[in-house]
């Protein structure tokens, strides 16, 4: 049984195939096996394959090669534009920091020639305001020196970036890429802030120094017209010279700093005007010969004290132990000092400008003709020397030789004596 079972299974084998080739009486046969027509079919597969493949490629290579390159192309163009488009932006980056810079150096030589104005202008106010002996300069506000500085600074360098022929000036921290711009701005942001707080802190010293000098020329002002006016008062004649009749000239334009310049001309003309009156005042007889001593019979109309009728006083009597010391009232030159009459002992001193003083009735004579005397100098003792009756001084105050009241100028001595 198993034997038949092994027999049927060899029966079902498949049998080779077998191709014959007859050519007349010539007969030929071939055996061919499965896997032999497998081997074959595949081969013969593969062989059409690669020549529709081949094919494929003949025909549709330069469609191929077509399309590289033009993609090729665009890519390259695309690469060429963004170049461009890059260089275009270092090129605006690159203008407006060169504008910025040129900006900023202009704005820094216009704040170095306001400083230096300012410096000048002080330089000119402290010799106009030291001729009096008034407020120093160092009251009138000044710029503090000028620091060395350049308007392209350190922070600026050339950049290793070229486009053409163009360098960008960039700050000290290297430019990454793409262009910053938004820090860059903020520097020129930081610069504008500084230069307006140097231009407002230079406008508040300029205005500042203006209304100093205003103010300095309206106290001097103020003082020489009380300086006047007490002189004026005590019948000296002082030219006022603040007039403006038979003036004229053509009209012009002032210059840009012709406000300050006339301001300080103003105060130099108010101080020249003080100093002359202050000379006037010093020359004048304005002061006490005898401080602190008490008037006993005024100027002009009295009882004669020895002959006990009606006469005229040409001075004041002031009174004064013997020996006390008598002063000069102001400055000049002894013209007499000897006996004279009635005067007794006497001192006469001529101050100038048809002025002269008379101190009469001295114990003692403490100079001679000829001596230059201050204000303030001991010419002599008093006394109760010649038509006296009694120790006291004999004060005259003489105008182109006429004598005046002495208190006048005493008075006005008073007023002003804290100006001189």
């Amino acid at each position: 049984m198993k034997r038949l079972q092994g027999a049927d299974i060899f029966r079902r084998r498949r049998k080779p195939t077998t191709i014959i080739v007859a050519d007349g009486d010539d007969i030929r046969y071939f055996t061919v096996r499965p896997w032999l027509a497998a081997v074959a079919g595949t081969a013969l597969t593969v062989a059409a394959v690669g020549y529709l493949a081949a094919t494929a490629y003949l025909v549709m290579r330069d469609d191929l090669i077509g399309s590289a390159m033009a993609r090729q192309a665009r890519l390259q163009q695309a690469y060429e534009d963004r170049i461009s488009a890059l260089r275009a932006q270092v090129d605006r980056v690159t203008s407006r920091q060169l504008l910025d810079q040129q900006l900023m150096q202009r704005k820094v030589g216009e704040l170095i020639e306001r400083q230096e104005r300012l410096s000048e202008r002080h330089g000119q106010l402290v010799p106009v305001l030291e001729r009096t002996g008034g407020p120093s300069g160092e009251e009138i506000p000044v710029p503090s020196p000028r620091p060395d500085i350049r308007a392209d600074g350190d922070g600026f360098q050339l950049d290793e970036m070229v486009t053409g022929t163009t360098y960008a000036a960039v700050t000290s921290s290297r430019m990454p890429w793409p262009i910053r711009g938004i820090s860059q701005e903020t520097e020129v942001t930081k610069a504008d802030r500084t230069f307006a707080a140097i231009d407002h802190s230079l406008r508040d010293i300029e205005a500042e120094q203006i209304e100093r000098v205003e103010t300095l020329a309206e106290e001097v002002y103020r003082t020489a017209e009380t300086i006047a006016d007490a002189l004026g008062s005590a019948g000296i004649s002082v030219a006022d010279g603040y007039g403006e009749e038979d003036v004229g000239g053509p009209l012009i334009a002032p210059a840009a700093n012709a406000g300050f310049k006339e301001k300080v001309r103003e105060l130099d003309e108010a101080l020249q005007r003080l100093d002359e009156l202050k000379q006037t005042a010093r020359r004048i007889p304005i002061a006490n010969p005898l401080p602190g001593a008490a008037v006993t019979s005024g100027f002009g109309l009295r009882r004669d004290p020895i002959l006990r009728r009606p006469a005229h006083h040409s001075g004041v009597d002031f009174r004064a132990r013997r020996g006390a010391s008598i002063q000069a009232t102001g400055a000049g030159t002894v013209v007499t000092a000897g006996w004279n009459g009635g005067y007794g002992r006497m001192v006469e001193v001529d101050h100038g400008g048809s002025i002269t003083t008379r101190y009469a009735h001295l114990s003692k004579i403490l100079v001679k003709p000829g001596d230059k005397v201050d204000a303030g100098a001991v010419i002599g003792q008093a006394g109760s020397s010649g038509r006296s009756t009694g120790p006291h001084l004999h004060y005259e105050v003489r105008h182109n030789g006429t004598a005046v009241n002495p208190l006048k100028y005493i008075s006005a001595g008073r007023r002003i004596v804290e100006y001189l």
